[in-house]
């Protein structure tokens, strides 16, 4: 499903929506990002009263400090700036860039002494540059070249991703998945109410065609995958479920080929399966540590 938002994503960027006949106007990535969130802390706040009641949702202070930084660094970053990736590049250069996470995270334990340099890590590392170089078109002809700010923003969705993982790690320790997605969307909900508050929402003139598409899209990228992968995650091991959902670039690429007729050149198809096979072998498990950090997928 996270791939379909992807592609929906894109099409909301350029007006691809419908036919041409019944096309809705283009929706900012900032409209996008910001109504995503707060439509799914809504819909989820209600759902946890609901089954849970307030009681149970309650956090100390410092929790819920840390968890209001890593909404608006985590999330709200990481959102933005993929879908503005999204709408400067394309669906298969945002989403690879972005899922090269894994690795930022493996240099960072590293660094940390956490983890121990491997020949199997480096080698992943080695892969997911040479990938990257290829997907971004640093190898081949100049006309190759995407667009500087779409690529930076993938990078930076990337670092706001990793930074979500490791410092989201301890606090996933001590709550469950929901409570955690709760409070980091409520962050960066409130976050974006700050930089983009309801008058200049209202300035835009969205019609009810795409606050409708925006409350779908909204179920569909966050609550529903979510859901999903949290359902997955009973039934498999941490590190099994992640490496599944490698599968979700393949997904988004292939869909946005079909439903918008992207062209993936053949450097950017390399690039690609290069940086997927270094996400699989560096979040294989080293049977040689007694722990290991799991990685949360991104809230795409």
């Amino acid at each position: 499903m996270w791939g379909v938002a992807a592609t929906l994503g894109r099409a909301a960027f350029t007006g691809r929506l419908l036919s041409k006949e019944q096309a809705l106007r283009s929706i900012d990535p900032l409209i996008l990002s910001q109504s995503r969130t707060t439509f799914s802390f809504i819909v989820l706040l209600i759902a946890l009263l609901l089954l849970r009641g307030w009681n149970r949702l309650r956090l100390p202070v410092s929790d819920f400090l840390r968890m209001f930084v890593l909404g608006i660094l985590g999330v709200a970053a990481s959102n933005y700036l993929y879908y503005l990736a999204i709408q400067r590049t394309n669906v298969a250069t945002a989403i690879i860039l972005q899922y090269t996470a894994p690795i930022l995270v493996l240099l960072y334990t590293v660094a940390r002494g956490l983890q121990k340099p491997t020949v199997q890590r480096i080698a992943a590392v080695g892969l997911a540059v040479t990938g990257i170089a290829l997907v971004i078109g640093i190898f081949g002809s100049s006309a190759f070249r995407l667009d500087a700010i779409g690529v930076v923003a993938a990078l930076g969705a990337a670092f706001s991703f990793a930074f979500y993982n490791v410092g989201g790690h301890s606090i996933l320790a001590r709550y469950d998945r929901w409570t955690v997605l709760l409070y980091v969307i409520f962050s960066a909900s409130l976050f974006w109410i700050v930089v983009n508050p309801p008058w200049k929402i209202a300035a835009a003139h969205y019609s009810v065609e795409q606050w409708l598409f925006l409350l779908v899209f909204s179920l569909i990228s966050v609550l529903a995958p979510f859901s999903l992968y949290f359902a997955g995650l009973q039934h498999l091991e941490p590190t099994r479920a992640i490496v599944v959902s490698c599968l979700e670039p393949v997904f988004s690429i292939m869909i946005a080929a079909i439903a918008l007729g992207e062209i993936v050149r053949q450097p950017q198809t390399v690039g690609i399966m290069l940086v997927l096979v270094a996400i699989v072998v560096v979040q294989l498990p080293d049977r040689r540590l007694h722990e290991e950090m799991t990685l949360v997928e991104p809230m795409e």
